[in-house]
């Protein structure tokens, strides 16, 4: 459906999914931690929905805006992570692995609210407003299950990683957290071998049939 867009088209209406799917993912973090006893992220700010306390310029603008333009499938993209002083917890270990998991819950509650912005589309009859806000709840869907999946990739320091540390044995926690220094190795790894759309493909076809069924699409 996308491939009918031109490319100024598809830029205006993935910008606001994707800059929505990343900064809320952040906020996410930040908020959980403040919930824990952290309020690092609070004290310097970061947890706002305003986009310019997260965006990075590499992550939120060039990669994602790339993947846009060229068509290629997965559009995904990352903000400035907000810091987190596991110091501050009661708990380090889980209190640490629930902070990482607010990130892709996050995002899939973001995936909902976009079906439901495209269910009004679809039930608006003016053309003008109604395709808008299909094509955008379609790339909502989209780049939140993306994100939601890519992070619950348990590769340090993806969310997913913080998930398992918090599972581990303190001993095999601290071997595991040692790749972290591997891991953009890792993801490049499997961007350039399609190993990663081979991995996603069938979580992300299971969760676009549920999200889009709850579009009405």
């Amino acid at each position: 459906m996308m491939n009918e867009l031109s490319t100024i088209q598809r830029i205006v209406v993935w910008i606001l999914p994707v800059i929505f799917a990343i900064t809320v993912h952040e906020v996410a973090h930040g908020w959980v931690a403040k919930k824990k006893g952290d309020n690092t992220a609070f004290m310097l700010g970061r947890l706002t929905l305003n986009p310019i306390k997260h965006i990075d310029l590499i992550g939120t603008i060039l990669i994602p805006g790339l993947l846009i333009i060229t068509g290629t499938g997965i559009i995904f993209g990352w903000a400035k992570p907000v810091p987190v002083d596991t110091r501050r917890f009661k708990n380090p270990k889980k209190d640490m692995a629930l902070v990482a998991l607010a990130g892709p819950v996050s995002n899939l509650l973001m995936a909902a609210g976009w079906a439901l912005v495209a269910r009004i589309g679809i039930m608006m009859e003016a053309e003008m407003v109604s395709l808008p806000l299909i094509y955008s709840g379609i790339a909502g869907i989209s780049i939140n299950l993306v994100l939601a999946l890519i992070n619950m990739i348990p590769i340090p320091p993806l969310d997913g990683s913080r998930i398992v540390t918090g599972i581990l044995p303190n001993k095999w926690a601290w071997r595991y957290n040692q790749l972290e220094r591997f891991g953009f190795i890792f993801l490049v790894i499997l961007l350039s071998t399609n190993s990663l759309s081979y991995i996603l493909g069938e979580p992300m076809r299971i969760g676009q049939q549920l999200f889009f069924s709850l579009a009405g699409l």
